[in-house]
């Protein structure tokens, strides 16, 4: 049996109503569960870019790629490798208690985020990079148990490079 692994997807669609419910639902049909979900306009206004995180085994990411590709306003998809630049965004919103302030000020630092609000109870905080850098960030907020709330954006993905999707 072959194992899961996380996978990245880079679609290019028509910039269009109704085709990110296409996309979607084709998910939903074929019972794959997607980890992370981004879209949003490209360089050129006529399409957009939906990313897709997901996890499973080999043959179950070649179908899902086969079936998109049916899809009428899909224009391209491609797999994007592990050497991809991937970044992620989290606001996370942590009580400011005296007790873990400084604690959490340092964390911010390391970790190169910014504090965005910061009010006598709460702080609000922004982090970019890296999805496990984010993973990290979070597991030490919870170590001193002080997260309030939290949203986080999703992989945004890119090849490194000159490769572009629409023009291989």
């Amino acid at each position: 049996m072959e194992k899961k692994n996380q996978f990245v997807i880079a679609v290019y669609v028509d910039n269009q109503f109704g085709v990110l419910t296409r996309v979607t639902s084709m998910f939903t049909r074929r019972g794959f569960n997607i980890d992370a979900l981004t879209v949003g306009e490209t360089e050129s206004p006529a399409y957009s870019r939906i990313t897709i995180s997901l996890s499973g085994d080999g043959y179950a990411r070649e179908q899902l790629i086969n079936q998109l590709r049916k899809l009428y306003n899909v224009k391209k998809v491609e797999v994007l490798e592990d050497d991809c630049i991937q970044r992620e965004l989290m606001l996370i919103k942590v009580k400011n208690s005296p007790a873990y302030r400084q604690e959490v000020l340092s964390a911010v630092d390391v970790y190169r985020a910014k504090v965005i609000d910061y009010t006598v109870d709460e702080m609000s905080i922004e982090i970019t990079g890296d999805p496990s850098k984010i993973d990290a960030f979070v597991k030490l907020m919870m170590f001193y148990g002080i997260i309030i709330e939290m949203c986080r954006t999703g992989i945004v993905a890119l090849e490194r490079g000159s490769n572009t999707l629409l023009n291989k």
